[in-house]
């Protein structure tokens, strides 16, 4: 499966409580809702997006999909008109499998990845190309379980180690300016960009359609937006247009 053969801006649908939210800094409670999943990611559709990031927020904290029927539905509304990928929760192959055997093109795998990176190969193993393993880097260390437990792990080190698995993209993710519209970190991206072959796709802290064209010099594939879209910042096709 071919990954982002061009630059992408991609529309997140972040669930919990089966409503779409957007967090500032990962953090419980700053949640702003957005409404109705499904409606949400026709809407993003309807905009021209290509790809779509859903992320079971609840799931991600727990470690078990707790959004699932959500998110089911919004794969089951949009088929095969966009590329889909899915992270927050899975933490088995089997749990992986199933949803990519159900229409998902991609699952994202952070804690997983982090606490058991054989996983990557053994799903890459049926389904090559499927895993995204998302690196969260806080203070430039890589952290896992919601963003609670830094690992001491270097972000561009681990990207490389993950690629070797059988891994078709890394998620890169600045938690530190995530949420907040605050701008990117461009150098911790080209960092990550600059270890591996892999498409890096980029996320947090774009505010500004020149935050996606900073992310796009920095050799990001794709930027996963989120509050920038929901607080109309700027619209889905300025960000592409861009």
């Amino acid at each position: 499966m071919t990954h982002f053969p061009e630059f992408e801006v991609v529309p997140a649908v972040d669930v919990k409580g089966g409503e779409t939210v957007q967090l500032v800094g990962g953090e419980p409670g700053t949640e702003s809702s957005y409404g109705d999943p499904v409606e949400v990611a026709q809407r993003w559709l309807a905009a021209g997006a290509r790809t779509l990031h859903l992320v079971d927020l609840d799931g991600a904290f727990v470690g078990e999909r707790e959004n699932a029927p959500a998110l089911d539905a919004i794969v089951d509304a949009v088929g095969d008109a966009v590329g889909v990928q899915v992270g927050g929760g899975i933490r088995t192959v089997e749990g992986a499998t199933r949803l990519l055997e159900g229409g998902v093109d991609r699952v994202i795998l952070g804690t997983a990845a982090v606490e058991n990176p054989a996983i990557v190969g053994e799903i890459s193993e049926t389904h090559p190309g499927s895993v995204t393993v998302s690196l969260d880097a806080r203070d430039g260390e890589v952290v896992v379980s919601g963003w609670t437990e830094g690992t001491g792990l270097d972000p561009a080190e681990v990207a490389g180690r993950y690629e070797a698995l059988g891994a078709g993209a890394i998620l890169f993710t600045d938690v530190d300016v995530e949420g907040q519209l605050a701008g990117v970190n461009r150098e911790a991206v080209e960092r990550v960009v600059e270890a591996v072959e892999i498409p890096v796709v980029a996320s947090g802290g774009v505010a500004s359609v020149a935050d996606v064209r900073a992310l796009r010099e920095a050799g990001a594939a794709a930027v996963v937006v989120g509050t920038a879209l929901y607080e109309e910042r700027f619209t889905l096709r300025e960000a592409m247009d861009a």
